[in-house]
């Protein structure tokens, strides 16, 4: 469990501008694949400094791709 002195720090990392490009979210200091929205309470994304974003990514796309050629 993280502490509260760690969460305020992750937290502050997330509400950054200057981790952000446009809609982009980019800090590879930050260990979380997932982070909240900048401008939302509702929402989160993917942190593209980390190279777990582009693997989940590639199997949310790639496994329904596969799927349906194998099917096929």
């Amino acid at each position: 469990m993280k502490t509260k002195l760690e969460k305020q720090m992750l937290d502050a990392m997330s509400k950054d501008p200057g981790n952000w490009k446009g809609l982009f979210y980019f800090n590879r200091k930050d260990p979380r694949l997932m982070v909240p929205k900048l401008y939302t309470s509702m929402g989160w994304t993917f942190n593209f400094a980390s190279p777990y974003a582009y693997i989940t990514l590639a199997a949310i796309f790639g496994i329904p791709i596969l799927v349906r050629l194998i099917i096929n």
